[in-house]
């Protein structure tokens, strides 16, 4: 399980990588949903705040639960009670810069991973997965032979 601290690693996306610089809250949580479906794995991300009215469009990321935090709460708050209730602290990863985090994982024994490495990560991976999907007849084309059999297959005469 990986817990992300939402607004820790959106700003730190925003200010570190200019390709992101513009990312929102939900491109964010999307391209997080993409990661951990390559890496098979689950995850939960914490914002401050109350997030926006229409929350649909946090909606349907596999792999991802999306929360806020609340009026009152903040998400750091929020994740150290998360990290003290888990039954299996070992297995949790734990992302943020924030030093009140990382304490609170490192006292339960949980993965620490800096915004900005996890975000180094996160692209290399998808980067790399992206790369092993793509078949290698769309930048090499069809071979004659096979162009000749769909231009038969579709009563095509040349």
């Amino acid at each position: 399980m990986i817990l992300i601290d939402g607004n820790n690693l959106l700003w730190s996306v925003q200010k570190t990588d200019e390709e992101f610089s513009a990312v929102s809250d939900v491109r964010l949580c999307h391209i997080l949903g993409r990661y951990l479906r390559l890496i098979k794995e689950k995850g939960e991300i914490i914002f401050d705040g109350v997030g926006p009215q229409d929350k649909g469009s946090f909606d349907n990321i596999v792999g991802l639960e999306v929360f806020f935090a609340g009026l009152g709460v903040d998400a750091d708050s929020v994740i150290e009670d998360k990290i003290k209730a888990s039954t299996a602290p070992r297995k949790l990863t734990v992302v943020s810069s924030d030093r009140r985090v990382r304490k609170a994982a490192r006292k339960r024994r949980a993965v620490s991973v800096r915004s900005e490495a996890f975000w180094s990560g996160l692209l290399r991976s998808l980067n790399r997965g992206e790369k092993h999907r793509e078949p290698t007849a769309k930048r090499t084309g069809l071979t004659e032979g096979e162009t000749q059999q769909w231009l038969s297959f579709f009563g095509i005469e040349q």
